[in-house]
Formats: C-alpha cells, sequence, structure tokens
C-alpha cells in the first residue's frame, strides 16, 4: 500500500478500518456479536481488526465506545476519545487522548481535527457521565478522510474542506432511527456538502434487536437493508463514489495521485 491509494475495510456499524502507507486507523470498534438485545446480524469480526495504530471513538454509548471491544484492540494503538471518555477506559493498557471539538491533534503520523456532533452526549439515559459527540477529519499517508460519528443534519459540514473518502451514517439499529442520527437523505446531503471522492456508507446492515426482525418486517427494511441502496441512488448523478463494500472485504481506493 502506497500514499497513492487507501485501503478501506467495513468491520460492521460504525467500525472501519483505513489504511494508507502502513498506517491503520479504526473508528468505533464493536467487535461482537451481542451487545445487550442487539445481535449482530452479519458475520462475525475477523482478528485482523484488532490491528490498529491509532483508534477514533466518536461518543460514548456502547455501541461506539465498547470497552471490551477496545480491550482486543492492538494495546500499542492510541485510543482518540471525547473529553471525559477516559474515565471508562483506566483497565485498558492503551495511551488514551481526550479532545473536544475544535481541537488538533498529531497521533504518530496521523493529524486529526476534531469535529462537532449533534448527538446525545450522555453514557445511557440514566447516566450521569457526559462527553461531548465528536466527528473527525484525519489524514493518514497524504489521504484525507471524514468521519462524522453520529450526528444529525449540521450547516457547518459545508465549512469542511473536501475529502478523499467519507464514512457516512446513514442508518440505524431499530424500529425508527432517532434524533441526533442522518437519513440516507440527509446522509447525502452531508456527503455533497463537504466534497467527497469516495463515500463508505456505515452505522447500517449490521445490529437489530433479537426477534424484532419478524415482528416488525417494514422497519427492519427501512432501518437495516434499505438505506445503503437508497443512499447510493442518490448520489447516482454526483461526481462521487459509493463504496459498496461488504463486510470484512477490504476495497482498495485510488492508483495514481489524481484519483
Amino acid at each position: 500500500m502506497t500514499a497513492a491509494g487507501l485501503s478501506v475495510t467495513w468491520w460492521g456499524h460504525a467500525g472501519v478500518t483505513v489504511e494508507c502507507d502502513g498506517v491503520r486507523v479504526l473508528t468505533d470498534p464493536l467487535l461482537v456479536d451481542r451487545l445487550a438485545h442487539l445481535r449482530r446480524q452479519a458475520p462475525s469480526v475477523p482478528g485482523d481488526a484488532r490491528r490498529a495504530d491509532v483508534v477514533l471513538v466518536s461518543h460514548l454509548h456502547a455501541d461506539h465506545l465498547h470497552v471490551g471491544s477496545l480491550r482486543q484492540v492492538d494495546p500499542r494503538a492510541t485510543l482518540v476519545v471525547p473529553r471525559g471518555a477516559a474515565t471508562l477506559l483506566v483497565s485498558l493498557p492503551h495511551r488514551v487522548v481526550e479532545v473536544a471539538p475544535g481541537e488538533q491533534v498529531t497521533v504518530g503520523d496521523v493529524e486529526v481535527q476534531v469535529l462537532p456532533a449533534s448527538h446525545d452526549d450522555r453514557r445511557h439515559p440514566a447516566s450521569s457521565l457526559r462527553a461531548s459527540a465528536v466527528g473527525f477529519r484525519f489524514t493518514v499517508g497524504g489521504r484525507s478522510v471524514w468521519f462524522p460519528g453520529d450526528t444529525g443534519p449540521r450547516a457547518d459540514h459545508a465549512d469542511l474542506q473536501p475529502v478523499n473518502l467519507g464514512l457516512v451514517p446513514v442508518g440505524g439499529w431499530g424500529p425508527s432511527l432517532g434524533d441526533g442520527h442522518l437519513t440516507p437523505e440527509q446522509a447525502a446531503d452531508a456527503t455533497r456538502a463537504v466534497g467527497c471522492r469516495w463515500v463508505l456508507p456505515v452505522h447500517h446492515g449490521t445490529l437489530w434487536p433479537m426477534g424484532l426482525r419478524h415482528l416488525d418486517p417494514a422497519g427492519f427494511r427501512r432501518w437495516f437493508t434499505e438505506p445503503a441502496p437508497r443512499f447510493a441512488t442518490l448520489l447516482a448523478d454526483d461526481d462521487v463514489e459509493v463504496v459498496r463494500a461488504r463486510h470484512n472485504t477490504p476495497v482498495v481506493l485510488g492508483v495514481g495521485d489524481d484519483e
């Protein structure tokens, strides 16, 4: 792998590894098959997902900051987390860097710009632990990547510099989407506002409440099966390539400096 191209692997939900020049950045890893009432509806995550140099965690919710999954990640990796989240990670061997919206940090060979996100800042509804949800724009191997985390629509998406790759959430894991998320239509608008050469739809097609698939097939289709195809159709006439990745399967993007 050279700086001329990116390798991107979607592990499911919001978990993605972006690799360039031998440096691996992992987002919001969820490496288990079950989380409370949610069950993974896709192949289990292979061991290769644990390899990372930098891990970016967008917010406190357990499907994004999952301590058991982070414990499995290479202990040499640095975890970049929202300010206030480190208290959850004291048992881990990793270096932890806390960040807040508006900050920029350099972690090894990765330049990270921390972005605001519009999303619930609690660990869970009954928790007093809070940390502002964030997104990230990062550069690895000379290539730029935008990962907004979970967020609702934001006017300041248009203020970002264009990127080579967007990792954009388009769906959810329940019978409704809820506040602080992007519908496929809103995700397409955000992708246009930022300007992405490639875009990988995430946060769909992975987790679903046990038993609900048969009780609510319409909800399953709307928020599990359909978001990625809807998103791709909405961008069909735009100057952006939608990456149609399968779980756990690397996709190489770009073969020359002009791509």
